[in-house]
């Protein structure tokens, strides 16, 4: 299966990308992994709604350049559907049998995503209903899809 990552920002800190590498590594036997970093728009802490959606917009089409017709699209989102682990392994298991030329996860930017992206989203997925800083939930997401390989695989790691 191939899985991409698209994400608005880079990981910047040493214990972050030690974490990525090492579930990255760790999910290598199961899976092609791509990691797409795009630019996060700059702005202003206080923004109008309308210069939101421009920076939402502007990091949309940066985000869409990489979408192909064919992929699959898992959007993270406050609002989206919450999963238990084996429900989203049994989820991934189903869109890996359809037949998609990718599985792709998109984590937006500090604003969020605009409606281009969510309008494009197969699932819209909710890790919770807190807020989480980009960079942890791209290690967070990670560990997921790990775990979700191994719950498919029926291996011992779901504690």
């Amino acid at each position: 299966m191939q899985i991409a990552v698209i994400a608005v920002g880079k990981l910047k800190e040493k214990y972050w990308k030690s974490a990525w590498d090492e579930y990255a590594k760790r999910l290598h036997s199961y899976a092609k992994l791509q990691i797409i970093e795009v630019a996060d728009e700059p702005a202003p802490e206080q923004l109008s709604e309308a210069q939101a959606d421009q920076v939402k917009a502007k990091e949309a089409e940066r985000i869409l350049a990489h979408v192909k017709d064919r992929d699959y699209i898992i959007t993270l989102e406050i609002k989206g559907k919450s999963f238990t682990s084996e429900s989203f392994a049994d989820h991934m298991d189903k869109i890996a049998q359809q037949g998609h030329g990718r599985l792709v996860f998109i984590i937006g930017g500090s604003l969020g995503l605009h409606d281009s992206v969510t309008k494009r989203s197969n699932t819209p997925l909710s890790f919770s209903a807190f807020t989480f800083p980009h960079q942890l939930m791209r290690c967070i997401l990670i560990e997921q899809i790990y775990r979700a390989f191994r719950i498919m695989r029926g291996e011992p790691y779901h504690k």
